[in-house]
């Protein structure tokens, strides 16, 4: 019975996401202008489901939904929209909405918010914050993009080293000005140098008179402000922390980053790595415009049409084989896609691989060695099956052979190119995900059409 129950309250795929019969009556509010009733249609909604209605909508009902909304908008909602659209919404809110929806935000979302937003909007967010927290938001915008300083918030809770448990909670209870969240107390020694935290669990659990430094996290570890956002979330990941405090160039501390940001980061790199492999821009998003993501497209489209160009070339150098055997250009195709594909599997999980720095310097040998004998094995399976598809289709025992010999050759390559055109790359400062599949595909259609035209001219003709 028990286990039936626990069935039954199971979430399902689609539970978490925003209802779509919603849409129809958000839409008929607004074009209502029934203010009320879209209040009352959105107030049961998280942040981030208004984020996604946002963005489901075309460009004219989100503008007129942003203004009737008014002053319920919450700031939340700014954070948790695509960097696509934010803008556009920023510019359809109320300036005293904008202010108070601004103020509700903790500095690193705020930072988040402003930074890829023109100057006059940027002006406009900046002066709705109080003076520390516009402090503090100017001083992280001095980092460099991509960095820890970009990612951190200054709102954070710091105690001397030598402070007992019951110290601790005195000074929470009695401040007026603590984050609205926060995991860890942060122990400095009197340069402002973190020494180590303590969870808030283990603070609530102990003896007022224990001392703060005895119950500090064995996972302590500190994130240099100019460290690459990207490893930073390696380190969040790699690490399982929940904060981590930042130092300066000295080790002072100066800002804490949290587990939802480094999480968000490392969401984000995630999304690059496959929009860059697909060839379609690290910056592609379901809301953009025709013109939008053509200019995304295109650039990609064209060194495709490169590679295909130089593959042509390749065939071109064979037309009197070709000529003196048709049967060669109906399966040339199958042996440059099989390379292809098996390229592209490969180069996915290395490029992975090299994201989560399991390809390193160390494996990166046993890894290629294991790619080529899987290429070699599928290559020899896959032979046999068009070595007689090649005899029985076209009567010619010996181009089954050549189709057989072309397939094993190319799909060893690609195992090859899979792993060894991401590392080089990587080696070399290119990022492995932008410009990897270009060069695979290019090296298994040539090396395919090569091997393939090239024994049956020297086997058949």
């Amino acid at each position: 019975m028990a286990d039936d129950q626990l069935q039954d309250s199971a979430p399902e795929d689609g539970d978490y996401e925003i209802d779509r019969e919603i849409l129809r009556p958000v839409r008929a509010a607004v074009e209502a202008q029934d203010a009320p009733a879209l209040v009352a249609l959105l107030e049961p909604l998280h942040a981030a489901d208004i984020a996604d209605l946002l963005e489901q909508v075309d460009d004219e009902t989100r503008v007129e939904l942003v203004q009737l909304y008014g002053r319920e908008f919450d700031g939340e909602i700014l954070s948790e929209l695509d960097e696509s659209i934010r803008e556009e919404v920023i510019g359809a809110l109320h300036p005293e909405v904008l202010t108070e929806a601004v103020r509700e935000l903790e500095t690193d979302d705020v930072v988040d918010l402003i930074e890829d937003l023109e100057a006059p909007q940027q002006a406009a967010i900046l002066d709705a914050l109080e003076a520390p927290d516009r402090v503090a938001v100017e001083q992280s915008l001095t980092y460099p993009e991509f960095s820890a300083g970009r990612l951190m918030q200054r709102e954070m809770v710091v105690a001397p080293e030598h402070w007992t448990v019951g110290e601790a909670i005195d000074f929470m209870r009695s401040s007026d000005d603590m984050p609205e969240q926060f995991y860890h107390v942060i122990l400095i020694d009197p340069r402002l140098r973190p020494t180590g935290y303590v969870t808030l669990g283990r603070i609530m659990s102990s003896s007022r008179t224990a001392r703060l430094a005895d119950l500090a996290e064995p996972s302590f570890r500190t994130i240099p402000v100019l460290q690459d956002e990207g490893e930073v979330a390696y380190a969040f990941n790699q690490y399982h922390l929940i904060s981590a405090p930042v130092v300066d160039a000295d080790d002072r501390l100066i800002g804490v980053i949290t587990i939802d940001d480094a999480m968000a980061i490392l969401d984000e790199e995630h999304e690059e790595d496959i929009l860059r492999l697909a060839g379609v821009g690290d910056e592609s998003a379901i809301s953009d415009g025709v013109f939008e993501t053509t200019r995304q497209r295109v650039p990609w489209l064209g060194v495709n049409l490169v590679t295909a160009i130089l593959a042509s070339l390749v065939i071109a150098q064979f037309e009197a084989v070709i000529a003196g055997m048709v049967a060669l250009a109906v399966l040339m195709p199958i042996v440059a896609s099989m390379g292809g594909n098996a390229g592209t599997q490969t180069l996915t999980v290395a490029v992975r691989a090299l994201a989560t720095k399991d390809l390193t310097e160390a494996n990166v040998w046993r890894v290629i060695r294991r790619e080529i004998l899987v290429g070699l094995v599928n290559g020899v399976v896959f032979a046999l099956v068009m070595g007689v598809v090649g005899w029985a289709w076209f009567a010619a025992p010996m181009l089954g052979v050549v189709i057989a010999l072309a397939m094993v050759v190319n799909l060893v390559v690609a195992g090859l190119a899979g792993v060894g055109v991401p590392v080089l790359l990587e080696r070399i400062g290119v990022d492995p995900a932008l410009a990897s599949g270009a060069f695979v595909t290019t090296v298994t259609d040539v090396v395919g059409f090569f091997a393939f035209l090239g024994l049956a001219g020297a086997m058949l003709l």
